[in-house]
């Protein structure tokens, strides 16, 4: 469980390709402090394991194993060496919880339609898969490639968001451009909701 608050901007050192999966190995500090082989932290909004940790001239990285599955239903398709990951490990109980509850199991992959860019903050639309448009209120919760996000306004097929000069000095999101792809994780809370409403409406299955 993560909380949607970036604790690095960390950096792609390697991508080996295997197949049917890759070997993704990111750069990093903050994130690696207490961290151990077979935890959790969360790249670009996508729950990985800490597969290995090594330690070279330039620093420390962490590996993780990333399957097909995985790669075909985020953004981590294509990732390259150089590019910038939002990293955050999982929360503990002691933790505060700054942004939202999120998991780390992205629910679909938006668009960067437009950016609006003001002089203390910018307005971002982000495509929205029309089937995740349920789940999306204006002021309610988004993770927008593992960054907790207040919704501003939603369409049928995309939304918008105000972005603080932290988080655009902080995450990829100050560099993504229109056409970028991002990752999304809807409110697990409205998806549970939905599921249990569910049953107790007409035409349901008994």
């Amino acid at each position: 469980m993560f909380t949607g608050i970036v604790e690095e901007l960390g950096t792609v050192a390697a991508v080996l390709d295997q197949g049917d999966a890759i070997r993704l190995t990111v750069r990093a500090v903050t994130a690696l402090d207490g961290t151990q082989l077979g935890d959790s932290i969360s790249v670009n909004g996508c729950c990985l394991t800490v597969a290995a940790i090594d330690h070279d001239d330039l620093g420390s990285t962490w590996t993780a194993d990333v399957m097909q599955e995985t790669l075909e239903m985020t953004s981590l398709l294509g990732v390259q060496p150089g590019d910038g990951v939002n990293l955050e490990r999982a929360m503990t109980a002691d933790k505060r919880l700054g942004g939202h509850l999120v998991q780390g199991h992205v629910d679909g992959v938006g668009t960067v339609v437009r950016r609006s860019p003001s002089e203390h903050w910018d307005v971002v639309e982000v495509s929205l898969p029309r089937e995740l448009a349920k789940y999306v209120v204006p002021k309610g919760s988004i993770c927008v490639d593992g960054v907790s996000l207040t919704v501003v306004n939603v369409g049928p097929d995309s939304f918008t968001v105000s972005l603080i000069p932290e988080t655009l000095t902080r995450t990829t999101l100050g560099s993504r451009a229109p056409g970028d792809r991002v990752n999304l994780e809807t409110d697990v809370i409205a998806r549970h909701v939905e599921k249990l409403i569910t049953a107790y409406l007409p035409g349901a299955s008994a």
